[in-house]
């Protein structure tokens, strides 16, 4: 009996248990279906406008204004690289058709081919004189990005036509055949090839042409309405007074290139920025960029524009002064071109009457440098053969040609350049020897020509005999013999060690990339795999072996010596300031120029070598052609170094007055030969700085070679 009703009160248990269980959930999904319900009643009655302009405001896009760039200025505020206001055309993808893009993009080219205006063409494919597609000659490294597995994935060995096909594809460009001419798809891919590189988007436009005329602007304008997306924007663009002033110094700007972005883009930086690619406009790119604004786009559902506000303002880039005299610049540079040609001219006749070579036929290059004894500023930095920044920012062609000139304009080699600086690199052998006490004041070495205390296997030989002198003779007539004697007994290290700390083989320190160039030394050979022979201390010693300096060190080390020893920081920006000039945000101070090294030498030392150089420009010295009886008192030495199987470089440093040196100079013809030509170069630009002091507004103009 009682098993029975355990029974039955288990059924009922279970009953009523399932019962809740149903009410629970009933309780539930009323609770849920009452939430719904106040909620679209809040959606659709009570706030149910609010929810419409939401929905048809579903994204934002921003864009990016875009800040004027700094200017880059001279030390006298004159420009090197300023801006100028330009119109350009942009195409906003916000407001573009997008169904009838290619027929937008061939109206724009045709409107601006018929009026002679530039539009981006930058497709390294081409049309031939066969009506073929074909790859643009010297553009051989775009054609590999076109090709590569991020762009098109195809082939190395893929043809332009192959290319081309699919660029014009339905999955690319869809570019209709029977619709347009060859030449027209070819200008509608060119563009849209552009646009994809630039990632073309809403918060990317892109600039189809700039430095568009008024009276372009003004067609454009008319017909807006047929050309949906193209917009007119005001903006700035680089200008050069001369673009062959300074352009190795000013540098380039490009656009940004995959390396490049991937590093900057959380700096603010977008696919189509454009930044400094090298000289000032690199190294300083953080200053010169400036601050771009912001816009913010509204888009509604059907992708139409809500609303566009600017968030923020674009800021201006701040303005760099050099410390470049453009005056002195233009004479260096007029100076080295003419004198480069007049000493390859001079050595094709001596090879023409001598029927040797090696005669100086071959300089087609060169670099000057001056520097302020002061505070070591740069106040010139010609480098030659040159290039004009005008074209080379605005000509892909002659890019290209620069790219293919074997005398490679674009090198600066007076920053990056490093020579043999042969005999000029005999005043820091001779303040080592002096503070060594190897030799001194009244030392007297016998010059017979020929060097024979290494053996009869080595002997080195001089230029002249010049028989028993001292270190000042021996300076100013450039003996050879002195030098390899003094250098024998002073040692390789402690020539390295004076050299060193008068600015040879290591880096001046000037903000743009330098060459540290090189000391002759056993460890440096060594270390380029070869071997060091007893001789090469008496080569070391005149300046060869495997000594080489940019022309920027060998004016440091001149400036050192005229500096009574104390080498200052190399130097090339006086001063930033904000855009406007107003306030200063970096200097430096002339009256208060950066110590690098103070030369722990006594001033009678010293004294004896800057006697030695102003002997080098007295009657008997080197020099004396040029500098004898010369308006201002010049301390300086010539030197000529070997450089089988080309002819020698032919190298000069000099400061003045030699009483209180205000500038000094270094001038290399890289295959110079023989002759004054260094010299003249370094005379030209003395006399354009003592232009007031020598009498006339610039006696520069009227030099001429030897």
């Amino acid at each position: 009996m009682k098993k029975k009703d355990g029974k039955k009160w288990g059924k009922l248990t279970g009953s009523m248990k399932k019962s809740a269980a149903y009410w629970i959930c009933g309780g539930i999904l009323v609770g849920a279906c009452g939430v719904f319900t106040l909620r679209l009643i809040d959606w659709q009655i009570i706030n149910g406008q609010e929810y419409l302009n939401r929905a048809n405001q579903t994204s934002v896009a921003t864009v990016s204004l875009e800040a004027a760039r700094g200017e880059i200025l001279d030390v006298n505020g004159e420009p090197l690289a300023a801006n100028e206001t330009i119109y350009k055309i942009v195409l906003e993808r916000a407001y573009v058709d997008r169904d009838n893009l290619n027929d937008m993009i061939l109206t724009l080219v045709q409107l601006l081919d018929s009026r002679g205006e530039a539009w981006r063409d930058e497709l390294p494919i081409v049309i031939d004189e066969n009506g073929e597609y074909a790859f643009a000659e010297g553009r051989e490294d775009d054609v590999e990005d076109l090709k590569s597995k991020e762009f098109l994935n195809m082939n190395s060995y893929a043809s332009a036509d192959l290319c081309m096909r699919r660029l014009i594809s339905e999955d690319w460009y869809n570019c209709d055949e029977t619709k347009y001419t060859k030449e027209q798809i070819r200008d509608i891919v060119s563009v849209r090839y552009s646009m994809t590189k630039e990632n073309f988007s809403i918060s990317t436009p892109y600039t189809f042409a700039e430095g568009i005329s008024k009276e372009t602007v003004a067609i454009v304008e008319e017909n807006s309405q047929s050309l949906p997306g193209v917009a007119i924007k005001i903006s700035t663009t680089r200008t050069y007074t001369d673009g062959t002033l300074a352009p190795h110094i000013i540098g380039s700007i490009g656009v940004i290139s995959q390396e490049e972005y991937d590093q900057l883009k959380d700096e603010g930086y977008a696919y189509n920025s454009r930044l400094g690619k090298n000289g000032v406009e690199g190294a300083f790119e953080s200053y010169l960029r400036g601050q771009d604004g912001t816009q913010v786009i509204e888009l509604t559902k059907t992708g139409a524009v809500a609303s566009s506000t600017i968030k923020e303002q674009p800021v201006p880039g701040n303005t760099v002064f050099t410390t470049l005299d453009s005056n002195l610049q233009r004479v260096a540079n007029e100076s080295l071109a003419r004198n480069i040609q007049a000493a390859r001219e001079a050595g094709e006749q001596r090879v023409e009457a001598t029927g040797e070579t090696q005669q100086g036929e071959d300089c087609v290059a060169g670099a000057a440098v001056v520097l302020s004894v002061k505070d070591f500023s740069v106040l010139a930095a010609s480098t030659y053969p040159t290039y004009d920044l005008d074209l080379y920012s605005s000509d892909s062609s002659y890019y290209t040609s620069l790219l293919q000139d074997s005398t490679n304009p674009l090198f600066n080699r007076a920053f990056n350049g490093a020579f043999m600086p042969g005999s000029a690199f005999k005043p820091a052998v001779a303040l080592a020897a002096l503070e060594e006490g190897t030799i001194n004041a009244n030392t007297h070495i016998t010059c017979n020509h020929v060097y024979t205390a290494l053996g009869p296997t080595y002997q080195p030989r001089c230029l002249g005999t010049h028989g028993s002198i001292e270190v000042i003779t021996a300076l100013q007539k450039s003996c050879n013999i002195f030098f390899y004697e003094t250098g024998r007994q002073l040692g390789i290290q402690n020539i390295d060690s004076y050299a060193q700390a008068l600015g040879l083989g290591v880096k001046t320190g000037i903000e743009l990339t330098e060459t540290e160039g090189t000391l002759a030394s056993p460890e440096n050979r060594t270390a380029a795999g070869g071997v060091w022979n007893p001789g090469d201390v008496v080569q070391a010693a005149i300046g060869q072996s495997d000594n080489s300096f940019s022309p920027l060190q060998l004016a440091t080390y001149c400036a050192t010596i005229a500096n009574n020893g104390t080498r200052l920081q190399t130097h090339l920006i006086r001063k930033i300031t904000d855009y406007n000039q107003e306030t200063v945000i970096m200097e430096n101070d002339p009256e208060n120029p950066t110590v690098v090294e103070q030369l722990e030498v006594s001033p009678e030392n010293l004294q004896i070598v800057k006697e030695g150089m102003l002997a080098v420009c007295e009657p008997g010295g080197t020099a004396a052609s040029v500098f004898s009886n010369y308006g201002i008192t010049i301390a300086a030495k010539t030197g000529t170094a070997e450089n089988p199987p080309h002819s020698d470089n032919l190298t000069f440093i000099a400061y003045g007055p030699y009483e209180d040196p205000e500038i000094a100079v270094a001038v290399v013809l890289e295959y110079g030969g023989s002759g004054t030509y260094a010299m003249n170069v370094a005379k030209d630009i003395f006399d354009a700085y003592f232009a007031e002091e020598l009498g006339g507004e610039n006696a520069a103009s009227d030099a001429q070679p030897a």
